[in-house]
C-alpha cells in the first residue's frame, strides 16, 4: 500500500516529509493526518534531525487543504472533530524543536497555506498561487489561518486576503512577507536543501532555544521577552557545543556540534 506521506532523511541531518496524494491535490484526508502525526512523533525523538522540509508530490499543488470530498460525508460532529484535528496537527508542526521549512512546489490554498504558515520559513515555486478562500464557502480558515497570517504579514493584508477569499502569486507573496524565498521549479528542492544545510550546520541546542525565544516574543511584552531570551542564553552556557564553537573559532576551523 502506498504511503500517503513519505519521509526520508538526507545528509544525515535533514528530514524531508512529502505529502503523497498528487491526484487529490495533496489534500489532507484523515488518514494522511494520522501519518503526518506519526512522522512528527518520530522527528521529536530523533535528535539527529536538525531541520525539516515539508513539500508535496507532483509539480502543480503543494497542498489544497482539507479533503472536501471526505468532509462532505461527515456529520456536524465529525466535521468539528476534523477541523480540530487539522489545527492540532499544524500546532504540532509549529511546536517542533527543529526549524521547519515549507517547500511549496505549487499552489497552496486553504489548509494548504495554513500548513505553510505553521512552518518557520517558506520557499515557493515561481508562479504558484496562495490564498485562504474559506469565506467563499461560508466558513473561515480553521487551521490557524486567522492567527498565523496576521502575525506574518500584518493585520490589514491578512484581513484583505481572508475577507475577499482572493489569492496571490508567489511573486507578490514574497513582497508582502508571506514567503521568504522564491525559486524556479527545477531548482526548488535544491535551493531548499541548501537553505536547510545552512541551518543544520549550526548548534542544534542553540537552534531549539532560538526558535522558542522567537516564538515567545509573540506572546509577551518586550521586557518579558528579553528575560526569556536571557534564560535561553544561560541554558546554553554549560553546553559542550558552546565550547566547541569557541574552540573552532579560535582554531579557524569548522565546528562539529553534537547537540550536548
Amino acid at each position: 500500500m502506498t504511503s500517503l506521506v513519505n519521509f526520508m532523511i538526507q545528509d544525515e541531518r535533514i528530514g524531508i516529509m512529502t505529502l503523497n496524494r498528487p491526484k487529490q491535490a495533496n489534500s489532507l484526508s484523515a488518514a494522511m493526518l494520522e501519518e503526518i502525526n506519526q512522522i512528527i512523533q518520530e522527528i521529536k525523538h530523533d535528535e539527529s534531525i536538525r531541520c525539516l522540509l515539508i513539500t508535496g508530490a507532483g509539480s502543480n499543488v503543494f497542498c489544497a487543504g482539507a479533503d472536501l470530498k471526505e468532509r462532505r460525508l461527515m456529520t456536524e460532529e465529525e466535521a468539528k472533530a476534523a477541523v480540530l484535528s487539522i489545527q492540532q496537527t499544524f500546532t504540532e508542526i509549529d511546536s517542533l524543536p527543529v526549524p521547519v521549512i515549507a517547500v511549496m512546489n505549487g499552489h497552496a490554498l486553504g489548509g494548504g497555506l495554513e500548513l505553510a504558515l505553521a512552518c518557520d520559513l517558506r520557499i515557493a515555486r515561481a508562479g504558484a498561487r496562495f490564498g485562504l478562500p474559506e469565506t467563499g464557502l461560508a466558513i473561515i480558515p480553521g487551521a490557524g489561518g486567522t492567527q498565523r497570517l496576521p502575525r506574518l504579514i500584518g493585520l490589514g493584508k491578512a484581513k484583505e486576503l481572508i475577507f475577499t477569499g482572493g489569492s496571490l502569486q508567489a511573486e507578490e507573496a514574497i513582497q508582502i512577507g508571506l514567503i521568504e524565498h522564491l525559486s524556479l521549479a527545477d531548482s526548488l528542492m535544491d535551493d531548499a536543501i541548501s537553505l536547510a544545510k545552512q541551518i543544520a550546520k549550526n548548534g542544534p541546542i542553540a537552534l531549539k532555544e532560538a526558535k522558542q525565544a522567537i516564538q515567545m516574543s509573540l506572546d509577551h511584552d518586550l521586557r518579558t521577552g528579553l528575560m526569556k531570551e536571557y534564560e535561553a542564553y544561560v541554558r546554553l552556557i554549560d553546553t559542550e557545543d558552546r565550547m566547541e564553537g569557541l574552540q573552532a573559532f579560535q582554531e579557524k576551523r569548522t565546528p562539529h556540534y553534537r547537540g550536548n
